[in-house]
């Protein structure tokens, strides 16, 4: 009953456990343990080869009861034996090709950046008045989702709508997998409503775009601070006295790139340039990214993240409560839940959809 792919199956999990017995022990060297950059990259493929070990021992249970089974019924001598080794085979027979497929999606290669936090831009974009409400309604959906999934939110910047909502804003979230998560947000999404300033009860169509960056580590990014310029300016938001008389806000200007980071969302000077410095760092790790993206094919996302930030993902639709995602033709008509945060769905259906795509193009699947 061994078939091939079977056989290919263990010899891949096989390396690797070999591989996972490796970074078992590098991972309490003292030399590794001293090197953070080193230390943090193979704790974190230590936690996703545990995963695959996990199911490496059920698929090797299952496997064993399947072949087991097979010698019962083809002995045949004890029928109480036999009537049990049915079910147990059709059990394993079953099993196998749900967890075979578990394990093809684990095997995809990941993109290293998915496990970092990540810093999200939200822009107004057509639809004035209307487009900067929007921008708002999209930063209370995701700060509702993060909180969901117990994901810490920061603003570090904004620039307030004349009538409410923002024109655009800046914050960081921190937790796990984060990056990995939201880069599926990345894009226009535009919404058709009529307005509350519209008496004639016209729909609008508005937009804003959403930008998603991975937060870069220090050891990432090296910045030297000859090259960036730093102001002090007046905070402008909401805040009390002192958010207007001190000048706790900053603005730092990376020179060679002319990349603009700035908060103002602390009291605390201080606090405001490790926030900005943060955002320089990721943005200047996004525009590396990007860089080495062009250069390599492989790199490149599938038409799910194909990181084209002037592609239209994502329609709201008010009048029929309707969400359609352009990319994968998804339509749901739950739209006042989906404003509201839950939007888990869609993105495991993007993921779905990502994780097929890289499958198909995997020289390596089994």
């Amino acid at each position: 009953m061994w078939n091939n792919s079977r056989k290919k199956m263990l010899d891949k999990l096989q390396i690797i456990k070999r591989r996972f017995d490796e970074v078992s022990d590098l991972i309490i060297q003292p030399d590794i343990m001293t090197d953070q950059k080193r230390y943090v990259a193979l704790n974190k493929e230590y936690k996703d080869l545990r995963l695959l070990m996990d199911k490496r021992e059920v698929y090797l249970e299952l496997t064993n009861n399947l072949k087991e089974a097979q010698e019962i019924l083809d002995d045949g001598s004890d029928p109480e034996m036999v009537e049990m080794a049915k079910m147990q085979y059709e059990e394993a027979k079953e099993g196998i090709p749900k967890l075979e497929d578990e394990i093809k999606f684990m095997l995809i290669p990941k993109d290293p950046q998915d496990s970092k936090n990540a810093v999200v831009e939200l822009r107004a974009g057509t639809g004035g008045d209307e487009a900067s409400i929007f921008a708002g309604d999209l930063f209370r959906m995701y700060s509702k989702y993060c909180e969901s999934k117990g994901w810490k939110v920061d603003t570090v910047d904004y620039s307030e709508g004349t009538n409410g909502g923002f024109k655009e804003i800046q914050f960081e979230v921190t937790g796990d997998d984060v990056y990995g998560t939201l880069k599926f947000e990345a894009g226009v999404h535009r919404v058709q409503r009529v307005p509350q300033t519209e008496t004639q009860g016209r729909v609008h169509t508005s937009a804003a775009t959403v930008m998603v960056f991975p937060e870069a580590e220090e050891f990432d990014v090296e910045i030297n601070p000859k090259d960036v310029r730093v102001d002090f300016f007046c905070s402008s938001g909401p805040g009390g006295q002192s958010v207007n008389t001190t000048y706790s806000a900053v603005r730092l200007t990376h020179i060679p790139t002319g990349l603009v980071a700035q908060c103002q969302d602390q009291k605390s000077q201080h606090k405001n340039k490790e926030k900005a410095f943060k955002v320089l760092r990721s943005r200047l790790y996004d525009m590396e990214l990007a860089k080495k993206m062009e250069e390599d094919s492989a790199l490149r996302g599938t038409m799910v993240t194909s990181g084209d930030r002037s592609a239209k993902i994502r329609t709201y639709n008010y009048s029929q409560g309707r969400v359609t995602d352009h990319r994968i033709g998804l339509t749901l008509y739950d739209l006042s839940n989906i404003v509201n945060g839950d939007i888990q769905r869609i993105i495991d259906e993007l993921m779905l959809a990502d994780n097929t795509e890289k499958l198909k193009a995997s020289d390596e699947h089994i």
